[in-house]
């Protein structure tokens, strides 16, 4: 992790190989498959994400083989450890094609953690999106006298600040007891 507890591009891809194994064994083909469709879809290819590999996380004890014929890989114990520390990690401000995968990752796997660490992440990317906001508003404000088309884009993107901060809201109140 970057020393402001936020995850680099590879323990991002970490979170998605763990998530992806905590739902359920799979090969190890098909893990990587899965993880390569998920993060490529979501940022595109990247080499920044060509990182973790499964032979790692086995030999970290995060994951293992399963007995038996079919040799499933399965998270272990400490794997799932692993997944609540990555998954409950801190979002990077200005780090933002990197936090769209996180964000996507954390809704992806949030259901894994306990009730109140998932209030808790809520909490945290409404605070995102809330400073997301008042960083576009500000430069509106700033830019509001220029030519060009730079204030027409920046309404567009509050519109969207807004609407995702509407949404997170309303996800946040559907997660209270």
């Amino acid at each position: 992790m970057f020393a402001d507890n936020t995850l680099t591009p590879k323990e991002a891809i970490r979170l998605c190989a763990l998530g992806t194994l905590a739902a359920a064994p799979m090969s190890y083909a098909a893990l990587a498959n899965s993880v390569r469709h998920f993060t490529s879809h979501m940022l595109g290819p990247s080499l920044d994400l060509m990182g973790t590999s499964i032979e790692l996380l086995k030999y970290e004890g995060l994951i293992v083989s399963s007995e038996g014929d079919d040799g499933d890989l399965r998270i272990t114990d400490a794997g799932r450890e692993e997944l609540r520390t990555l998954l409950t990690a801190r979002l990077r401000m200005g780090a933002a094609e990197l936090n769209k995968l996180i964000i996507a990752l954390k809704f992806r796997f949030l259901h894994l953690l306990a009730r109140d660490e998932q209030v808790f992440q809520a909490d945290l990317l409404l605070e995102a999106c809330e400073n997301e906001l008042a960083r576009l508003d500000d430069l509106r404000r700033h830019h509001a006298g220029d030519e060009g088309h730079i204030v027409d884009w920046l309404d567009h993107e509050i519109s969207q600040a807004e609407s995702r901060l509407d949404w997170l809201t309303r996800f946040q109140a559907s997660l209270a007891p």
